[in-house]
């Protein structure tokens, strides 16, 4: 099974994507830290015990990785034409406690994990083949933080809670599917319409807001 783990706003530069949200949710999101292994960098902000939001940008102080980027950041040209297409939110993560039983299922999708870090903590991710979305973001990329679990709890609690999530699709009865085989618990409303994009309502202490 796999359960939603965060949400994922892909950004040209991390303070441009830092200040998208906090103009469409009133919130500073506290900085995450450094992924040395895919030379990005993030914010993030709680949303729940085990559910968070991570903006997330190529870190220009870092050297060039040796892989593939994840979440198609090694695409700049692409990232900026979702971006200003207003595709920010671009998709979601899932947990697993099975991530090679998944693999092993659909590897073809999800891709080949690979050992991840940010200061003290350690997880496996599943990359798809040059790093981009698996679906285009229509399906979730897919990891196993290990014994010490998802971080959420750890992060300061700003208010914000997931109330909703809807997938626009050319095709949601396939997309219903995919999220069907990946056996995807609490998958998506999902709404015919151009895209893949994702539209999240988001619970603020200064009430109810929208994330794309």
């Amino acid at each position: 099974m796999l359960t939603l783990d965060h949400l994922v706003v892909v950004a040209p530069d991390l303070a441009e994507g830092v200040a998208h949200v906090r103009d469409r949710l009133g919130l500073a999101m506290p900085e995450g830290g450094r992924h040395r292994e895919m030379g990005t960098r993030n914010h993030l902000l709680r949303l729940g015990d085990a559910l968070f939001l991570e903006v997330i940008a190529v870190d220009p102080e870092a050297p060039p990785p040796s892989r593939a980027r994840w979440f198609g950041l090694g695409d700049a040209a692409r990232v900026r034409a979702d971006w200003d297409a207003g595709r920010r939110l671009r998709g979601l993560v899932a947990r697993t406690d099975d991530l090679d039983g998944a693999l092993a299922a659909h590897g073809t999708l999800l891709g080949a994990a690979a050992t991840m870090t940010r200061g003290d903590l350690s997880w496996r991710f599943a990359v798809p083949p040059g790093g981009a979305w698996p679906a285009d973001g229509a399906a979730p990329c897919a990891m196993d933080w290990g014994p010490r679990g998802n971080p959420a709890a750890t992060m300061p609690d700003l208010g914000a809670r997931l109330e909703g999530l809807v997938l626009t699709h050319p095709d949601p009865d396939a997309v219903a599917g995919l999220h069907a085989a990946l056996d995807l618990a609490d998958p998506p409303q999902l709404a015919a319409g151009p895209g893949p994009r994702w539209t999240a309502r988001i619970a603020t202490p200064s009430g109810l807001r929208v994330l794309t």
